[in-house]
């Protein structure tokens, strides 16, 4: 992913209004942030941890979304969940479900798109090791580069079902 000024970032969302953009916190680490690393930049608002931001590159554009996170469920910290973006397992929350209101008069009626994704938001760099999950994982005859296609992939169908 290549950086992103700031005032790009926050005129990129698709689904929220030009004043949730301009009051949105922007990452701690925004300035440091390992771009080259990244699918997409993901995480959540430091003021209030119900609400995260997603933005990613789309046919030459930046495309940003507003996610409402739901509140973690009950259970146990052994129980496994699969990001559907990147394909993780994750135990003890690791994976949460994630909401996008729909753009346009869907999305004015309140609909909305729900996804479940590894809760750090940080698909990216566990597809490329940088970053490992708690508990057993899968081995995959994948190469580390299919496992970014598939997570482009994964990340491209979400985007659509927002914007449909």
């Amino acid at each position: 992913m290549e950086p992103i000024a700031e005032h790009v970032l926050r005129a990129s969302f698709i689904n929220a209004s030009k004043g949730e953009a301009a009051r949105m916190n922007l990452p701690r680490d925004f300035a440091e942030t390992a771009w080259s690393d990244l699918d997409f930049l993901g995480w959540h608002d430091p003021g209030a941890r119900e609400r995260a931001w997603l933005v990613a590159e789309r046919d030459g554009q930046v495309v940003g979304l507003s996610l409402r996170v739901a509140p973690p469920g009950s259970r146990g910290f052994t129980a496994r969940s699969m990001c559907s973006m990147c394909l993780t397992t994750r135990t003890g929350g690791g994976v949460t479900l994630m909401t996008a209101r729909k753009t346009g008069a869907a999305g004015r009626r309140g609909n909305s798109v729900g996804q479940y994704v590894c809760a750090d938001l940080a698909c990216s760099l566990y597809v490329r090791g940088r970053k490992q999950s708690a508990g057993a994982q899968f081995d995959e005859a994948m190469t580390v580069e299919d496992k970014i296609a598939r997570l482009r992939l994964n990340l491209e169908a979400f985007l659509d079902k927002v914007a449909a």
